[in-house]
């Protein structure tokens, strides 16, 4: 273990002179833990002034393209998700510059491209969000067509604005805003999901990370004759339940949720039908997408870690598996239970990888694994261009000054 820096300048070095056989006192040793200090200070100012001179910039250029949305919107969400999927890119160049690898297993999620896709994920720490979005990376169109349900804490971060800007769906915790942040996700699918064609929405269904809500699912199973889940917790199906009302498979069987949910969905479609998009994906979910994430030795990383890089290199895993959404059933108690199933299912999974290093796998197929690989020349292309784009609006906006005084 390296020892502290102001240990290691207390401990000076033994040095034995062979002429004379005698010890003497040598200079201190630089200490081994010093580097590693300067690098983490180093990744920290970094990213520090890489969110200085990219979102300031994608705000920008977004502000000022919506001034002529309302004449050319299919391009200027084009251009949007393109400039956020490159924002996106620079998280993603965080985990990948600290040496934390990702590995994928399991099915293989390019089946579901082209197609409306409901990703559920387990949720263990600040972590998992970027590296959902560094394993996406890799992957074209996804970031681009993708809206993500996160707390609404996040939204006053510093990317909020981005998150605001790209239409994520921000959702409030706590029972006494339950019901009306369900009401609240229920219009908005139809106010942006559905009229900007996105094909990804991403949802935590546990509400909340592992270490704050693994006593309270233990509890809650003990009450409802439910197995106690050590590796997730049980999820809560509500924003699920939503979500396939409003765009499930039974829409295009002619189902709908309610006369009233129909009139407000007309509603927002007439007054947003300068945003809708002529979509090249279905108008219903077609694929649920389930992931588990697997950090090693059971130990999460962290926000703190991927932008600082304090953790030493390591691999997470992302486990998937692809089932129809014509698999969930539509009744309230049958889709709780279908979702109950899944995370027992991903608690035994992740039970066996952290026993023997692998996840299962279906039959006896092989065990694949891949590998994902960032484009480190795309990295610096996009720096280029956020740099660029960044002195390019400050002269602008110098000039309109100097201008006006």
């Amino acid at each position: 273990m390296c020892m502290s820096f102001v240990e290691a300048r207390r401990r000076p070095t033994r040095v034995v002179r062979a002429s004379r056989g005698e010890t003497v006192m040598d200079e201190p040793t630089r200490p081994c833990c010093f580097s590693r200090y300067v690098r983490i200070v180093a990744r920290t100012t970094f990213a520090v002034v890489n969110n200085l001179y990219c979102i300031p910039a994608y705000v920008v250029w977004m502000m000022a393209l919506r001034l002529v949305r309302p004449l050319c919107a299919p391009l200027y969400w084009k251009i949007e998700g393109l400039m956020y999927h490159w924002l996106l890119a620079m998280v993603s160049m965080w985990s990948w510059t600290a040496g934390y690898e990702l590995i994928e297993t399991g099915d293989e999620p390019a089946a579901c491209n082209g197609r409306r896709t409901l990703v559920l994920a387990n949720h263990q720490s600040t972590a998992d969000v970027p590296m959902l979005m560094a394993a996406w990376n890799a992957r074209p169109g996804v970031l681009p067509n993708l809206m993500w349900i996160m707390d609404r804490v996040f939204k006053f971060t510093n990317f909020g604005i981005v998150s605001v800007l790209h239409e994520d769906f921000f959702i409030q915790a706590g029972k006494a805003n339950r019901d009306q942040s369900l009401e609240d996700l229920r219009q908005h699918i139809h106010k942006f999901y559905i009229p900007l064609a996105r094909q990804f929405i991403v949802l935590f269904p546990e509400g909340g990370f592992l270490h704050k809500r693994r006593e309270i699912s233990q509890r809650f199973a003990e009450k409802n004759n439910l197995p106690k889940l050590e590796y997730v917790s049980l999820p809560r199906a509500g924003a699920m339940k939503v979500i396939m009302e409003e765009v499930g498979p039974q829409v295009d069987q002619g189902a709908s949720t309610s006369k009233d949910n129909s009139r407000k969905d007309d509603n927002f479609n007439q007054r947003n039908a300068k945003l809708i998009i002529e979509s090249t994906v279905g108008d219903s979910i077609d694929w649920i997408l389930d992931v588990t994430i697997a950090y090693p030795d059971r130990i999460p990383l962290h926000l703190q870690d991927v932008v600082c890089g304090i953790r030493p290199p390591c691999a997470t895993h992302l486990h998937y598996r692809l089932y129809p959404s014509s698999d969930v059933p539509v009744d309230t108690e049958g889709m709780t239970q279908w979702l109950y199933d899944r995370f027992i299912e991903k608690d035994k999974m992740l039970e066996e990888f952290y026993r023997t290093g692998r996840f299962p796998t279906k039959g006896s197929g092989p065990h694949l694994a891949r590998v994902v690989r960032q484009d480190n020349l795309r990295f610096l292309i996009l720096h280029t261009f956020f740099i660029a784009s960044t002195y390019l609006q400050f002269l602008v906006a110098r000039s309109i000054y100097e201008w006006l005084w």
